[in-house]
């Protein structure tokens, strides 16, 4: 019997089904049409000539009905590891994810774990908890004197397959606070994090398992840059110019000079000196450039800002020094505004034709300055001009300038794997604009055509919102996907061999999940605690009483997060709080007051209340639900200490004028290692997965 014969066998020995005998052959619209019709016309008397139409009665049917629910042990869905399958390496986020989508849409079929009877599941709960970690499973752990505090990190690069394996639970082998949870689940999972152990870099988990892999595109060839495409259910939100501006973090990251009008005021900025043989251009204060809205022209793109596409080329003057040759500038419509030759004020070691299209022919008859360049910019360069560029900060550096108003296209098109990684100008123009550039070989790059380029990427961003380019655009939304490709089979109301009908859904957070992957879900449900996420978990899974809002039955698909135990641990981000994307780290009342005078710590009496609450949402499940509980990561607080620390060190690095003794933040071979380790650490969470 195979997983996508519902419920066969016990179709033929149920005597109630006998009264519904399937109907006849007939296409999928018939089907539908008579499973959810209340009766037919039937004639009277079949064989009578005199057909004048009122010969005709209705005769009623029952509705189709959801076949029984099958019981344990005979055609009951599961998902089981075989203790003889053989492990490669440690299961991450994604598997997780392509079991969603294997069991409810058009995933393939898993090879790490055995699902049978697939057709059988009536729903799947997903809860992403951080702060759960497997050291808490080992019996004897003293949750008093668990440490809250940053620990010290093992380095982990040796493995062994045993760690690929999930650990089967056992209550005399767990710690009594979470003895239940071998009630619940079978084993206990090592799921790996996306991320990049070169770089010391953790993805993120959220992103990982709602974001499904688009569909392949068969007719697309497999050699050179894939072109992007829009996944499915993308819709264009146009943006302006202006949305897509450095901040002074992102310009400090990325190596620029901050210009004085982005520091904030007070000491930082009349501390600030411009660096020798440097330009400022002439903005006072951020407010110079903005536009009233009543002068910025409806669906405008550039919001009544001029936009200038810069790009420049550089020469060798000395051992890596790089000095300017060339700059080029075009505005919004295309039009060449400057392109001039330029003479160092050093003799040319190495003309890097190959790259700068630059040869000593061309500069020999040149008088023109770097000086003279700088003062053409400030003439050209206002409050209200915003400046675009490819990696600017290498175009900025060569024109020894700085002004607060920057795009830049190496940001706004993130590396898919993050930075410090930078797509390069010639990929994104293959990729987002099917076009081939810098094809100069021996005579090298054209300025005019790399700005132009820089322009159109700009442009295409901007027509399709700021998501466009990024990682929510390389995939499909997990929900979305679910809504679109979701099967329903015999057992659930649907046809033999299944019907994509679509499979609804919920997202239940802290805070608005309407905000993040979860707008791509039928309902978002918006929570303050974790008995917030229980209580909606529970109405997501039921359904509301009246079915004003949620369906009677309950959604198909349920995704949720608990975020006491993360707030608890600290294992917030706090690096990223002030960032727009944030969520804004841990509310005031993120956690709840213990009851006093227990005996037991804070942890524990955390742990206790995150068991009490999975036990009751396993209660209120139906039979036929896969449960799935995955912690998302491992503890992420050395990595993000360490990361702050390059961060700082880099930038102060990058500042021009400043020197290497100067700096308070110092980063070696020793912190590269410790970054790594610490980033393995965090990429190391945990999963379990049951059937109800």
């Amino acid at each position: 019997m195979t997983s996508d014969e519902p419920l066969k066998a016990s179709q033929q020995q149920d005597s109630g089904d006998l009264d519904n005998p399937q109907p006849t052959q007939t296409s999928i619209a018939d089907k539908t049409s008579q499973s959810e019709s209340d009766g037919s016309l039937k004639r009277a008397q079949p064989h009578d000539s005199n057909d004048d139409g009122g010969d005709w009665q209705v005769v009623t049917r029952p509705k189709k009905k959801l076949k029984k629910v099958p019981k344990p042990g005979k055609n009951y869905p599961t998902i089981a590891f075989s203790p003889n399958a053989r492990l490669q390496s440690k299961i991450n986020l994604a598997h997780l994810r392509d079991l969603v989508t294997y069991i409810f849409a058009d995933g393939t079929g898993p090879q790490w774990i055995g699902v049978t009877h697939r057709p059988a599941f009536r729903k799947i709960v997903a809860i992403m908890i951080p702060g759960l970690e497997e050291a808490m499973f080992k019996k004897g752990v003293d949750f008093s004197t668990y440490s809250n505090d940053v620990p010290e990190v093992e380095d982990c690069t040796s493995s062994t397959p045993d760690e690929y394996y999930p650990r089967p639970l056992k209550k005399e082998n767990l710690p009594e606070a979470l003895e239940p949870f071998a009630d619940l689940f079978p084993h206990l999972w090592p799921v790996k994090t996306p991320g990049d152990d070169k770089h010391g870099k953790m993805h993120s988990p959220i992103a990982a398992f709602l974001t499904a892999p688009a569909p392949k595109d068969k007719t697309i060839k497999k050699s050179g840059v894939k072109p992007a495409s829009e996944p499915q259910g993308w819709k264009n939100e146009r943006a302006r110019i202006t949305d897509l501006l450095c901040t002074a973090d992102e310009l400090a990251d990325n190596g620029y000079l901050v210009h004085p009008a982005l520091l904030p005021e007070g000491l930082q900025r009349d501390k600030f000196v411009v660096p020798e043989g440097w330009v400022i251009t002439k903005v006072d204060k951020l407010e110079d450039g903005e536009v009233p809205e009543s002068d910025v022209e409806k669906g405008s793109m550039t919001a009544g800002r001029e936009v200038l596409a810069i790009d420049c080329e550089m020469c060798m003057t000395g051992l890596n020094e790089f000095s300017l040759t060339r700059v080029s500038v075009i505005n919004w419509s295309g039009d060449v505004v400057l392109d001039e030759l330029v003479k160092p004020d050093k003799p040319i070691i190495d003309y890097v034709t190959q790259y700068s299209g630059i040869t000593e022919e061309m500069l020999a008859p040149v008088t023109t300055t770097l000086r003279d360049i700088q003062n053409k910019l400030l003439d050209i360069l206002h409050p209200k001009t915003i400046l675009l560029g490819h990696s600017l900060e290498s175009d900025t550096k060569a024109l020894q300038l700085s002004h607060p108003f920057i795009v830049d296209t190496s940001i706004i098109y993130p590396h898919p794997r993050g930075p410090p990684l930078k797509s390069s100008l010639k990929y994104l123009a293959q990729k987002y604009l099917s076009r081939e550039i810098q094809k100069g070989g021996a005579s090298g790059h054209n300025s005019i055509e790399d700005a132009k380029t820089c322009l159109d990427l700009a442009k295409q961003k901007c027509e399709k919102g700021k998501a466009w380019g990024t990682s929510d655009s390389q995939g499909e939304n997990l929900f979305r996907r679910l809504a679109r490709a979701g099967t329903s089979y015999k057992a659930q109301g649907g046809e033999a061999g299944g019907i994509e009908v679509g499979k609804t859904s919920a997202a239940i957070d802290w805070g608005d999940p309407s905000k993040g992957a979860g707008a791509g879900a039928t309902h978002q449900i918006g929570c303050r605690n974790d008995e917030d996420v229980t209580n909606g978990v529970i109405r997501a899974v039921q359904g509301d009483a009246d079915g004003l809002e949620i369906r009677g039955g309950g959604v198909d698909f349920v995704w949720a997060r608990m975020r006491e135990l993360e707030a608890l641990q600290g294992w917030w981000n706090r690096n990223r709080v002030d960032n727009a994307s944030s969520d804004g780290g841990p509310p005031q009342h993120d956690t709840e007051t213990p009851a006093t005078g227990s005996g037991k710590s804070d942890l524990e009496m955390a742990i206790d209340r995150l068991v009490e609450r999975l036990v009751r949402i396993h209660a209120s499940l139906p039979p036929c639900t896969a449960f799935m509980i995955y912690s998302g990561s491992g503890d992420p607080r050395e990595m993000s200490r360490l990361q702050k620390m390059q961060s700082q060190w880099r930038k102060e690095y990058n500042t021009p004028g400043k020197k290497w003794d100067e700096l308070s933040v110092k980063w070696t071979d020793v912190e590269e290692q410790a970054l790594k380790a610490a980033a393995r650490k965090a990429r190391s969470g945990i999963g379990f997965i049951a059937v109800k």
